[in-house]
């Protein structure tokens, strides 16, 4: 009986995926993936701040890109000593090629030339008058092609009423300040936008054509700031000051021009009526007059202390 039994193999058929198949857990874990990545990103951009954002947009910024064909500018082009352009790390953004060239005068006149009217034979008060007059008219030619190039460069337009120059008994102040949506610093820091420092590189360009020393200061607004540490609006308006002397220094202006660095804090507002606002932070750089007229402070005689009789 038993030579008589048919044996029968079954063979079972594995199909690979199917109904439990594993390859729709990586599609699905994938997709949960992407959707987390998706929403992360929308509640960071809730969460920061206008002035965050374009920061951001500053950092990823295009470069000006050399058209050299040696050096660093071919391509795959490495580090040439001597020959080539080189890379700079103080560069400023793109806009850089449309700024003034050095002799930025009207016709292309140079600032610092000394004009030709004859000065003889003038008194003491009238040399110094002629003297102040001319320094004046320098200054007033500054302020027109500051004011022309912020007007001329496209990538500027929108920083017009960022850009304030005016004369002050002290000299010729160019002002650099912040608008609503758009600083010139990140909050609490020190480290400058591109735009920043591209304005600088303009207001470097124009100081760097006249002889007189610069006064520079740095203002916040009267919004407490506080770091753990004790980092005050002090140390930041001092901080975002040395940051512009760096700044101008790399737009050529000679290190023996800077006079003073300061910080201002809060103390002297743009907007005396609104000294929270944005505009009152800012940079100051001030042209310091060479021939100063304003005669010496005189005290009222009724003010005038009296000498003591000496002993004897």
């Amino acid at each position: 009986m038993a030579e008589n039994q048919q044996i029968i193999i079954k063979r079972v058929k594995k199909v690979a995926g199917g109904h439990h198949g594993g390859a729709w857990k990586v599609a699905y874990a994938d997709f949960v993936t992407a959707m987390m990545a998706f929403f992360l990103l929308l509640w960071l951009l809730n969460a920061v701040t206008e002035e965050q954002l374009t920061g951001i947009s500053n950092y990823f910024a295009p470069s000006m890109a050399s058209k050299s064909q040696s050096g660093a500018g071919g391509i795959l082009g490495g580090q040439v000593m001597g020959e080539g352009p080189m890379q700079s790390n103080t560069s400023s953004p793109s806009l850089v090629q449309h700024l003034p060239p050095p002799s930025i005068g009207p016709g292309g006149e140079d600032l610092t030339s000394q004009a030709t009217e004859p000065m003889e034979g003038l008194g003491e008060k009238e040399f110094k008058e002629a003297l102040a007059e001319r320094e004046q008219s320098k200054f007033d030619k500054a302020k027109e092609v500051l004011e022309g190039a912020m007007k001329g460069i496209p990538e500027l337009k929108q920083f017009q009423g960022s850009l304030m120059v005016d004369n002050t008994p002290e000299g010729l102040r160019i002002q650099i300040t912040d608008q609503e949506g758009l600083a010139m610093f990140p909050s609490g820091s020190s480290a400058m936008y591109g735009h920043t420092r591209a304005l600088l590189d303009l207001v470097g360009r124009v100081v760097n054509q006249l002889p007189n020393k610069i006064s520079i200061s740095g203002h916040t607004d009267a919004i407490p700031f506080r770091d753990p540490s004790g980092y005050t609006n002090w140390e930041l308006s001092a901080d975002r000051a040395l940051a512009s002397r760096r700044a101008l220094l790399a737009a050529g202006v000679p290190e023996n021009r800077v006079d003073r660095v300061v910080g201002r804090a809060d103390t002297d507002p743009l907007l005396v009526n609104d000294p929270k606002g944005p505009r009152n932070r800012r940079i100051s750089i001030i042209l310091l007059r060479e021939n100063d007229l304003s005669p010496p402070p005189e005290l009222p005689a009724s003010q005038t202390p009296a000498l003591e009789p000496r002993k004897k």
